[in-house]
């Protein structure tokens, strides 16, 4: 596929599409014209490579952990960044809560305001 349809399927810009390829996250073979044609795993790539940056990895250690991810046969040990992959994980577990804390929050806040009449505010307030 070229550049233009894996942008469709993935959403991701052509502009960004073309970035992960210089800085090696995918890669792409080169028809004669010159254009970018892709396969069908790449889109799959470029998914892996979006959660992982959505995780907060930066796109140096994405480049060393991406060919470690993949479909649950293919996966493999990926040495060298367990420490910092644990690391991420410790953060991405404390914004979930923290998320969750503010779901609840705002759950609770939309019951109360739900079951309360609208009451015009006070005079002066």
């Amino acid at each position: 596929m070229l550049i233009g349809e894996l942008s469709r399927r993935t959403g991701v810009s052509e502009r960004l599409l073309r970035y992960y390829e210089r800085t090696g996250l995918i890669d792409a073979e080169r028809r004669a014209n010159g254009y970018r044609e892709y396969d069908d795993r790449t889109v799959e790539a470029v998914r892996r490579v979006r959660a992982l940056l959505a995780a907060g990895l930066p796109t140096r250690v994405i480049r060393q952990v991406l060919p470690c991810t993949g479909e649950e046969e293919a996966l493999r040990p990926c040495p060298g960044v367990l420490a910092g992959l644990r690391t991420q994980l410790e953060v991405l577990d404390r914004r979930a809560a923290e998320l969750e804390t503010a779901r609840d929050l705002l759950r609770r806040t939309i019951t109360a305001t739900e079951s309360t009449p609208d009451r015009a505010p006070a005079p002066g307030a």
